[in-house]
């Protein structure tokens, strides 16, 4: 099945994290600004400190995030594939990027503008409700996870 078929482009929005939650309807407004991608082998998709515009999902390829370490060169912080998502504290805060995203292995990429997700949830409180709930979930979950690794990270400095 082709990208641009509809419920192709809500499958894949229904499986990013942020998105997940959400009502049929609300991910057929997110399928509506979505755009499509492709990028060479090599290439930057964004820089460390670049401006976030956009959320990629990567449909085929990898994409390698990283960050040039002064008088070490580059180091890779993760190599993502089909299925995974980043950049998406783009969508969330006017924070410059805080990493590289390079393309690892020629890839195909669904994109989600900020500008056009912005003017959805301006437009619909409901949308936007669903949205802001989700983020509030991921991050919660995130700050517990985050907490889980410092008290292990305290208790085994300990024992060193």
């Amino acid at each position: 099945m082709h990208c641009d078929a509809p419920m192709d482009r809500l499958e894949q929005l229904r499986g990013i994290d942020l998105f997940s939650g959400l009502k049929d309807s609300a991910l057929e407004l997110l399928a509506r600004i979505a755009t499509d991608e492709e990028h060479e082998r090599g290439s930057k998709i964004f820089r460390h400190g670049d401006v976030g515009e956009k959320l990629y999902l990567i449909r085929e390829g990898k994409v390698r995030i990283s960050r040039e370490v002064p008088g070490m060169g580059e180091e890779a912080l993760a190599i993502l594939g089909p299925g995974e998502v980043f950049g998406e504290m783009a969508l969330l805060d006017d924070a410059p990027r805080s990493a590289d995203a390079v393309v690892h292995e020629r890839c195909k990429l669904l994109v989600i503008p900020r500008d056009g997700f912005d003017d959805l949830l301006f437009l619909n409180k409901e949308l936007a409700y669903e949205v802001l709930w989700t983020i509030v979930s991921i991050l919660v979950k995130r700050l517990r996870e985050t907490n889980d690794k410092l008290t292990f990270l305290t208790t085994s400095s300990k024992f060193t």
